[in-house]
């Protein structure tokens, strides 16, 4: 275990790894290996009896005929490093995919090697035979309940099978072998070495090998025993070097996932993606590019794991890489492209018996008289009246270029039913605590202003929107709005245990007959007397029930926004199965009540999506509120009685971006897969059924993003490829029923290293966001990180061991081209503050933050684990303005103290203020003299008719619009005490909850991933 987990971590104690996860005890003679030490367990000391065979062998270069090159370094007695570098081609230029770098560190060579390290002995490498790890796995409603497939054992077999010679890789030499250092004059040796990178073609590769230099000496010293990373971390200083390995690993050498981006960035600047049949590898989630829909659904709606599927079940087994896609529905197009295709379900080629509907993947026979199904597998006749013949060998119709359905990846179907528009329903709260707050009056205003901007709108669906309005204390105030009436009236329902609604006409009405209505209610709900007390607080339920009720009653979809104050509280009783101590199950501050579950399950069926405003949150203390609104499709945001001018701000933005967000009512989404593949589970934000493959949401937001994945049911055919196939249907907000279908077909391979040259980091890394932030319901934190570092372990070793196109040394850290960034990503999620919690980390910040999460696109996703880090001052040669393009690398040393830095992520806005930054600079930004005089913490930037000024305040603005809530800018003074808000996104360091730098974990990775193959 690479991270020590804090006080406030709510699982109870694990077993040790080797036993809970089904290690064997009868593990063949030598030294055992634990692949996930505890620090604790790490011996870094000189032995006085140590042997010098134990010494790591220095690695020689090698080169193959496929392009891969190791260039050998000084022979330095105390560090080897190796970098082997090949070109970024495509898979049919044949160019190996690889990249190979050495991580011995520079002080282990001369010591006792730890348990996790290479086991080098002088009786010769002892056999090693990994196991196929089993996890304790209570039942997981996200997931499949079917038999596995494979046997716990196939793995070891797969993996412990012959080899062929090109794959075998280098033995470590038991052997002890003396380098000798040598070093041009004037250089002093140093602890670590410094990479300058120059690329060079791949047939200059040995004339043309990378410049070494020395760096400094590491502060600190490396051999000092650590016992505790978490008593470590929380000691330092915030000025403490915390980027330093312990190993003595240069994190500059390390991969990037900064230029991993500017790569593929620079890769797609001014193309086009055309997502065509057996489409070939999207560019990036964070890459804005053009992508133009030939037949595949654009990866902004479907972006699979990997666009190389295994034919059969054991090869995916072998890679221990998970299978599935990344859907968005309801995605957005971008400005760029072409809006998705319309048509009639009249006017639609009638689909597949199973429930999948026409589209591009269908096969035609017989002259167009029958089609195949990829996923059932079976014949279809075309009715007469949508015949029409085909044409060439392929057996392509004739109207292929007039019907969307056979053309397009993505379009839409008009269904001849009609629905109820959806509606909008506000609920204030008005018990005592509200109205002692004094705040009501700012949010009936801006519910005015709001109600006002969309009734301005004529002739669109906003003014014929309809809006209904009630309050609500310890009973429920509803209000007729009908527009004979000369003012509304209320009708209140003291008996809220079983709700009946009194009337139905005019609760809910259109806007441009109830604007005048609604006002005048607005303007009185500030004058309210507090008729109830509410000392213990308000049920979390009562407002929601209320709203449901009149939903139900009128039979239509719509938002309810609830807009609470008092202190919540969650009736039942306390010995029910939703307590934490109530049964001896496993429980997890992450599970919801039975109670909010069934209400949530109401919301969906009707399509009620929550959004509930808290504007009193506290930390500490009484029930969290925001299951029910998660669940079914809203948010929850908080906020401090909206006293400040920033809190007030984030309270209007997110108020008018829910109202105006188009959103999907009633959504049911069903996942077809080919019939040699099942969908195996689901992850994401919805209440879960019994089928994985069918999902029923009450709303569904644009960027809501679900995590499907898929396992072999038999072998695929490789002629014939894979498809997947999302159909979602919804009640749009003016009644409309609809089908949006996307269809993404992949080509299939049954080489193990055609599927690692299609994975991408980033598309794995919120596929395993959003597994293990549902898996917490169920699972102990510690066994789910743990797991996190045992795949990621377990893929190194079979890439290493099956797909090197050259044989390397055990001390070079080979990855595959495009999962460069993967180890930084998964050690990032391992210690976010849900899995991993800090000392000052509350149970709502947790719980708000995973709900949040769980609902981000993949774009969003990435920036949430890995922080966007921009310089904002030009260089000295430069007076360009700032350019995301020019980010820096997630760590401390990147931050200069003459500096000033911006740091985005998709709930924080951070602005770094170095000690020295020159005082124009200051006076350009903040209109402040000097550094003593600037404020720290949340603020505004002020507007200066300057250019830093006006291009700062145009790049924070720009970067807002990209996120779906609303942020509050904080400036974090270099030296001050609220800089642990941005260490805590410096992911690279080591993080103050007690997580591992990612030059720690990467070292950990490759030492693991080596000692399984031994």
């Amino acid at each position: 275990m690479m991270d020590a987990p804090s006080p406030n971590d709510s699982h109870a104690p694990c077993q040790p790894w080797g036993v809970q996860n089904g290690w064997p005890s009868e593990t063949p003679a030598g030294p055992l290996c634990n692949p996930l030490p505890h620090l604790q367990q790490l011996s870094l000391g000189v032995s006085p009896n140590q042997n010098p065979s134990r010494n790591l062998p220095q690695a020689s270069a090698v080169y193959s005929k496929s392009g891969l090159a190791a260039f050998s370094t000084w022979n330095n007695p105390h560090h080897s490093v190796q970098y082997a570098y090949n070109d970024v081609h495509s898979v049919q230029q044949g160019v190996p995919d690889a990249r190979v770098l050495s991580t011995v560190p520079p002080a282990v060579q001369e010591r006792n090697i730890p348990p996790c390290s290479l086991p080098v002995t002088n009786e010769g490498t002892q056999p090693f035979v990994p196991q196929q790890i089993q996890h304790y796995s209570p039942p997981n409603p996200y997931q499949a309940v079917d038999p596995s497939f494979y046997s716990q054992h196939t793995y070891r077999s797969l993996l412990n099978q012959p080899q062929s010679p090109a794959q075998t890789l280098l033995p470590v030499s038991p052997s002890c072998v003396k380098p000798e250092l040598t070093a041009p004059d004037g250089v002093n040796v140093g602890s670590l070495v410094g990479y300058n990178e120059s690329l060079a073609s791949p047939s200059a590769l040995i004339q043309q090998q990378p410049l070494w230099s020395v760096a400094a000496i590491s502060k600190g010293g490396i051999n000092d025993f650590v016992p505790n990373t978490a008593a470590l971390d929380h000691n330092l200083g915030l000025q403490s070097p915390s980027s330093e390995s312990r190993y003595g690993l240069n994190p500059e050498l390390l991969p990037s996932a900064v230029k991993v981006m500017a790569e593929d960035r620079a890769e797609w600047e001014g193309k086009v993606f055309s997502s065509e049949h057996f489409s070939r590898l999207p560019p990036l989630a964070t890459t804005p590019c053009v992508i133009e829909d030939r037949g595949n659904a654009s990866p902004l709606a479907i972006r699979s794991l990997t666009y190389c599927v295994p034919c059969d079940g054991q090869t995916a087994l072998l890679s221990r890489l998970p299978l599935g896609a990344l859907v968005t529905p309801f995605n957005e197009q971008t400005a760029s492209a072409e809006p998705i295709p319309l048509c009639r379900e009249t006017d639609c080629i009638v689909g597949c018996r199973c429930g999948a509907a026409m589209c591009p993947a269908m096969g035609w026979q017989d002259c167009g008289q029958r089609f195949y199904c990829p996923f059932c597998g079976k014949l279809n006749e075309v009715p007469w009246q949508q015949y029409q013949p085909t044409r060439g060998a392929e057996g392509v119709r004739v109207d292929v270029d007039k019907r969307p359905e056979l053309s397009m990846g993505s379009y839409e179907i008009l269904k001849s039913e009609e629905g109820e528009a959806a509606a909008l329903l506000l609920a204030v709260d008005v018990s005592s605590s509200a109205l002692r707050g004094g705040h009501l009056e700012f949010v009936a205003k801006q519910i005015q202003t709001l109600l006002a901007s969309l009734n301005r709108e004529k002739g669109s669906s906003s003014s014929d929107l309809r809006v209904g309005l009630m309050t609500y204390d310890s009973r429920i105030h509803l209000y007729d709005l009908s527009p004979d009436l000369c003012r509304p009236h209320m009708m209140v329902i003291a008996e809220t245990e079983d709700l009946q609604l009194p009337v139905r006409e005019g609760l809910l009405v259109s806007l441009k007959d109830c604007i005048e209505s609604i006002d005048s209610v607005l303007q009185l709900i500030p004058q309210f007397s507090a008729e109830c007390g509410d000392p213990s607080g308000l049920p979390i339920e009562l407002p929601v029930k209320a709203g449901l009720a009149v939903l139900q009653g009128l039979r239509c979809p719509g938002k309810l926004l609830v807009f609470h104050t008092a202190a919540l509280i969650e009736t039942g009783h306390t010995n029910s199965s939703s307590g934490f101590f109530g049964t001896n199950k496993p429980k997890s501050i992450f599970q919801p009540s039975e109670k909010a579950v069934s209400l949530a399950k109401e919301c969906v069926s009707q399509g009620c999506g929550v959004h509930m405003f808290v504007l009193s949150q506290q930390d500490v203390g009484g029930a969290w509120p925001g299951h029910v609104p998660f669940l079914t499709g809203g948010a929850l945001h908080t906020y401090s009685y909206l006293q400040g001018e920033l809190d007030r701000e984030c309270f209007s933005a997110d108020l008018k971006r829910i109202v105006e967000t188009d959103s999907a009512y009633k959504a049911e989404v069903r996942i077809f897969v080919s019939k040699d593949l099942r969908v195996s589970g689901c992850y994401g934000l919805f209440v879960p059924g019994s089928n994985p493959g069918h999902v029923s949401m009450a709303t569904l937001e644009r960027r809501t993003t679900l995590a499907v994945e898929l396992a072999h049911s038999r072998a695929l055919d490789e002629s014939r490829g894979a498809a997947l196939q999302v159909v979602l249907s919804y009640t749009s907000q003016t009644g409309e029923r609809r089908s949006r279908v996307h269809t993404l077909t992949l080509r299939c391979s049954r080489h193990l290293q055609d599927t690692f040259r299609n994975y991408q980091a980033e598309t794995l890394l919120t596929f395993y966001c959003k597994k293990m932030y549902c898996t917490v319901l169920e699972r102990p934190l510690q066994e789910i990180r743990e797991e996190l570092q045992t795949d990621a372990t377990e893929a190194l070793a079979s890439y290493r061991k099956y797909c090197c196109s050259s044989s390397v040394s055990a001390g070079q850290l080979v990855l595959p081209q495009f999962l460069r960034a993967l180890p930084v990503y998964v050690n990032s999620l391992r210690k976010s503050e849900v899995l991993l919690p800090g000392l000052r980390s509350s149970v709502h910040q947790r719980l708000q933050q995973r709900c949040r999460v769980l609902g981000l696109d993949t774009r969003c996703t990435v920036r949430h684990f890995y922080p966007l880090l921009l310089p904002l001052l030009p260089s000295v040669d430069s007076s360009s303005p700032p350019n995301p393009e020019g980010a820096l690398r997630c760590s401390g040393s990147s931050l200069e103290s003459s500096g000033v830095y911006l740091l985005h992520a998709p709930f924080t806005v951070l602005l770094w203020v170095g000690s020295q930054v020159p005082a124009a600079t200051l006076v350009d930004l903040f209109n402040a003299s000097c550094f003593s005089s600037l404020p720290s913490g949340e603020t505004n930037l002020p507007a200066l008719q300057n250019r830093l000024s006006i291009s700062v305040r145009s790049l924070i603005a720009s970067l807002n619009s990209e996120v779906p809530y609303g942020r509050t800018l904080v400036v974090v003074k270099q030296g001050d005490t609220c800089e642990e808000a941005l260490q805590r996104h410096l992911v690279e360091d080591k993080s103050p909850n007690g997580g591992a730098s990612y030059a720690d974990f990467l070292y950990h990775l490759h030492v693991n991933s080596v000692r399984l193959l031994q």
